[in-house]
């Protein structure tokens, strides 16, 4: 039969009595049955456990991947010609987890089979539970129904076989050679895991290719990502991961405690975990960030080599995460946050500090212009009632919680009412997508040495993004999905203020910098004018308006300045920089313009074509002082996938990748990759001859599907002076005529 174990007879042999010590009469070996082969029917019971999808299940030798509180098939075979005879024969299963296992802990599944021909199981109560299905003189079927709470892992098996009427004889005992993966089950309303709206599970636990939106807020897309959570070497890749955070084993079926694990084990600063960050542009010793499609060959690197890979930022951090969340069966979702605060003094604000001469100081607060971190579902039986549901976590490492580099899970319940004392780490998250962003000025006349200047509370959290669940546009952005209702109330409304004076009142820092008085009605009115985007080799502007308000002419004092920045807001390099004194007339309006040609940026660009643009006045008269700063991007060209109309399964078909250079120079050590589950076996690297000028090229390459369905095609372009380049499509495969 497909699937059935060898198995190995453990003999158990009575210890020889001490010399001069009494004895005792020795139980007889039973005369019970013994087991000839064992199948856990791995395919049979992965099309009812929703993992018939995993590579692992579709082996030679089929390795059993189950979820947890759904009874799964199991068939035995006897040597003796005759049936199982339950009225004659014991038969016990069992199931055990971890080094110690204790059926009290709930590490060990201890299943005597009972006749009961029922079509309802008990009710979930933390034990395993199996009956018998069927029984003739060949083989013998039995249902078997894990605890609903049962640990996430690798189980193993043991068979004891008896007679009844022999209670005192020794049973025979037989050992499983192979792994039963067992996984969270959240179509089982007793999992702590279940979704109710089932359908959605498609997407979340299902789904193995999505998207992570990047950008800026005026100018973002959905990249696309290869989960990949189904190939064969990402659920021993996620077990690796598990082990490796050193979780007890009694607790490896809560998923509170997973999650939080798999938040500290992506990132590698405490634990050798799977990433290595980078955000410096320096990549020689590793992998670019943006060069990766997918989690897969992360994961594969990170297990066989048992080394932190090189290197990941948020997003890679986000993909991999939701990899190993829906590989274990729990529910997860990558989330961007488009104007992302790192507040490092837990204030709920995020302040901006400048020198005399309008310098910006580094003080560890930091505007991201875009982060991204997962929610996973789960219920919080921790927290009061109506605090389960999405839960947020951060892979990347910013801040430690609990000594480590960890992050959630915080309910986006308490994260959108500032309930700051509810687990976990609900403060960070709510500065994440609500801080004040409040500009200072150095000034020897100011009480503490810094002039408040002005604040902004609408600036962070402008948009938080998901993928749309069961919707896929390939090239557009149809299947973007704005969730900032479940992290905030409307901005500037009066429930979203009440909901950050809530929060600051929980914390001592929030109360010394957000609740301060506003400032007073100045006599200048500035707007610096927002830039949208600005495609590649196009020069833009700083445009300042200001406006006088009073009858008195104004001498001020400016300063404008254009930086590229990495995404997470760390300046990369100053290009253009202009300062000087002039005066605006009483009621007058002035704008101050400052023009950057691409000759003077593109030398300076950095991966993802951030820029910064800020003001800086101080009226001199009144020392009033104002400051501002917009984030906007270069924007590069997509690549264009062109699929042929009709693609098989197992029959090779030829694609084409078409790529513009945008630039007036050419591009050096040209790279195309692309990737697709189940329409490449791996990742396919071409490399490319050199790109000229504003030079258009076309390359071809080839897949071979191997079975028929939609699915994506995710493909990515870098060179020496052009990076990150994307283009993805969908593809249909149609079967083997």
């Amino acid at each position: 039969m497909p699937g059935e174990t060898a198995w190995s007879r453990v003999s158990v042999s009575p210890e020889p009595a001490a010399e001069h010590s009494t004895t005792f009469a020795v139980p007889a070996v039973s005369d019970a049955l013994t087991l000839s082969s064992l199948s856990l029917e791995a395919l049979r019971n992965a099309s009812a456990h929703r993992t018939r999808r995993f590579e692992l299940v579709r082996l030679s030798r089929p390795v059993p991947v189950l979820r947890r509180g759904q009874h799964f098939d199991v068939v035995i075979k006897f040597n003796e010609q005759r049936p199982f005879d339950l009225e004659k024969d014991s038969l016990r299963l069992v199931f055990s987890f971890g080094q110690n296992p204790n059926a009290v802990k709930g590490t060990q599944g201890v299943v005597s089979i009972l006749n009961d021909s029922s079509e309802c199981w008990p009710v979930h109560d933390g034990r395993w539970y199996g009956r018998l299905k069927n029984s003739d003189s060949n083989e013998t079927e039995l249902e078997i129904r894990p605890s609903a709470d049962a640990p996430i892992g690798v189980w193993r098996l043991k068979v004891e076989t008896g007679v009844k009427e022999e209670s005192s004889a020794i049973p025979k005992v037989y050992e499983h050679k192979e792994q039963i993966y067992l996984l969270f089950n959240p179509w089982v309303k007793d999992d702590a895991t279940f979704m109710e709206k089932q359908a959605l599970l498609d997407e979340y636990v299902l789904q193995d290719v999505g998207k992570i939106w990047v950008g800026t807020y005026q100018s973002h897309w959905g990249r696309q990502w290869v989960f990949g959570q189904f190939d064969k070497a990402v659920l021993p890749a996620a077990m690796f991961v598990l082990e490796r955070a050193n979780l007890d084993p009694t607790i490896r079926g809560n998923p509170i405690a997973i999650s939080r694990a798999i938040s500290k084990l992506v990132n590698s600063n405490d634990d050798a975990g799977v990433l290595v960050g980078n955000w410096s542009g320096n990549y020689a010793a590793g992998t670019a960030p943006g060069a990766w499609t997918g989690s897969v060959k992360i994961l594969e690197q990170y297990h066989s080599t048992k080394q932190p890979v090189q290197f990941g930022q948020c997003w890679v951090f986000a993909g991999v995460t939701t990899t190993i969340c829906r590989a274990l069966g729990l529910p997860s979702r990558v989330v961007t946050n488009l104007v992302s605060a790192h507040d490092s003094n837990a204030s709920l604000t995020v302040d901006k500090y400048f020198d005399y001469n309008s310098r910006p100081l580094d003080t560890g607060d930091s505007i991201w212009n875009f982060h991204v971190w997962n929610e996973a579902w789960m219920a919080r039986p921790d927290l009061p009632k109506g605090y389960g549901g999405w839960q947020a976590i951060d892979a990347t490492p910013q801040e430690t919680s609990d000594g480590v580099y960890q992050c959630g899970p915080a309910s986006l319940q308490a994260i959108r009412q500032g309930s700051v004392g509810f687990k976990y780490d609900v403060q960070f998250l709510i500065s994440s997508v609500n801080a004040d962003v409040v500009y200072w000025k150095q000034d020897p006349t100011a009480e503490i040495g810094y002039r408040r200047m002005n604040a902004s509370t609408a600036e962070v959290g402008r948009k938080i993004l998901t993928k749309q669940a069961n919707v896929f546009d390939a090239t557009g952005q149809a299947d973007m999905e704005d969730i900032t209702w479940l992290y905030k109330a409307k901005e500037g409304s009066q429930l979203e203020r009440s909901t950050m004076y809530n929060a600051a009142r929980g914390s001592t820092n929030a109360r010394r910098y957000l609740l301060q008085p506003g400032e007073a009605r100045e006599d200048l009115v500035f707007t610096l004018n927002d830039l949208d985007k600005i495609n590649v080799g196009d020069k833009f502007e700083i445009n300042v308006t200001i406006k006088n308000e009073v009858d008195d002419a104004r001498t001020l004092d400016v300063t404008l300045c254009a930086s590229s920045v990495y995404y997470n807001g760390v300046e990369a390099n100053l290009i253009k920089k202009a300062a000087g004194k002039f005066k605006i007339r009483p009621r007058g309006r002035d704008v101050l313009r400052l023009e950057v040609t691409p000759t003077e940026y593109l030398p300076k660009l950095v991966e993802y074509g951030m820029m910064k643009i800020f003001a800086v006045a101080t009226v001199l008269e009144t020392k009033q002082t104002w400051a501002a700063e917009d984030d906007f991007q270069i924007v590069k060209p997509k690549i264009s996938v062109k699929v042929p109309e009709k693609v098989v399964a197992k029959q090779v078909s030829s694609l084409e990748f078409t790529l513009k250079n945008p630039l007036k120079t050419t591009l050096h050590n040209c790279k195309l990759q692309y990737e697709g589950p189940h329409v490449l076996t791996s990742n396919v690297t071409i490399d490319m001859d050199d790109i000229g000028p504003e030079e258009e090229i076309t390359v071809k390459g080839d897949v071979t599907p191997v079975r028929k369905g939609k699915f994506g095609l995710v493909a990515v372009f870098s060179s020496d002076e052009l990076h990150d380049v994307t283009g993805s499509a969908s593809v249909e495969v149609q079967p083997v005529a």
